[in-house]
């Protein structure tokens, strides 16, 4: 398997910005962009369902870039009230986030012919709803706050490809992609860009030990890279998106992949 690049330090793009990232507990797309942020100058508040989990991130992050810079509170993103408490904070500690990262989704593997209504209304309820919910929070609070913001969608290549295994995922991912489009449209007239990334495969040492060498190995032979992308490179393309380099871009998915098929 190919290796990946060197690690790109930051350049302060989103310096004097207070960025919102859900789902941002553990090694995975939303922890690497909840640091990646930290190291281009933004502040950070984590959201994550796993209290514990998300404790833990806060304090190392804490430790390494100072108590002031990150913060974060617990937030199931298929609870209304508790999506409307991570925004209110948001709003009282900050006057209202200028960047808002919905990472927070949910997978599984089930044949179509054998999935129960329970999996697919979990996988649909956490990642399609969920993200509605939290894009519907932004923007009320960048309507309200009256000076823009960026929202960023984790979307996935699932949701323009077809994979045996993975129609609740699949729907629900290219629900999201329509729900930037559409949301992109609206959010212009409070000057909020919309815009979402795709990856293809990310993967992190909990969940590659959660593969098996198999599956794995099946995957990664798509890529041209011959590897699957770490997380800090999805979170790198998320922090395009969210910056100034992006200005003109609003209502676009953006692939993070080298999958060849």
């Amino acid at each position: 398997m190919g290796e990946p690049p060197a690690y790109v330090p930051g350049h302060g793009l989103l310096r004097g910005r207070t960025a919102l990232v859900t789902a941002a507990a553990g090694a995975g797309i939303g922890g690497a962009t909840a640091r990646r942020f930290l190291e281009e100058g933004a502040k950070v508040l984590l959201s994550d369902a796993h209290r514990r989990r998300l404790a833990e991130s806060r304090a190392a992050l804490a430790d390494e870039f100072g108590a002031d810079a990150v913060a974060a509170q617990p937030c199931d993103v298929t609870d209304e009230e508790q999506v409307r408490a991570l925004f209110a904070r948001v709003a009282e500690e900050h006057g209202g986030p200028d960047v808002v990262v919905n990472n927070a989704g949910l997978g599984g593997t089930a044949a179509l012919v054998d999935m129960a209504d329970e999996q697919w209304d979990r996988v649909l309820d956490t990642t399609l709803n969920g993200t509605f919910r939290c894009t519907r929070a932004a923007l009320r609070a960048f309507r309200d706050s009256g000076r823009g913001g960026v929202i960023v969608n984790n979307a996935s290549v699932l949701g323009w490809r077809a994979q045996t295994g993975q129609a609740h995922y699949a729907a629900a991912k290219a629900g999201v992609m329509a729900l930037t489009r559409c949301a992109a449209l609206e959010a212009a007239a409070y000057g909020v860009r919309v815009n979402a990334v795709a990856p293809s495969l990310a993967m992190h040492p909990h969940l590659v030990k959660a593969t098996s060498a198999e599956l794995l190995a099946e995957l990664v032979e798509r890529e041209a890279f011959g590897r699957y992308a770490e997380p800090w490179e999805v979170a790198n393309v998320i922090v395009f998106l969210a910056g100034d380099y992006s200005s003109y871009m609003t209502g676009e998915i953006v692939p993070v992949s080298s999958r060849r098929a």
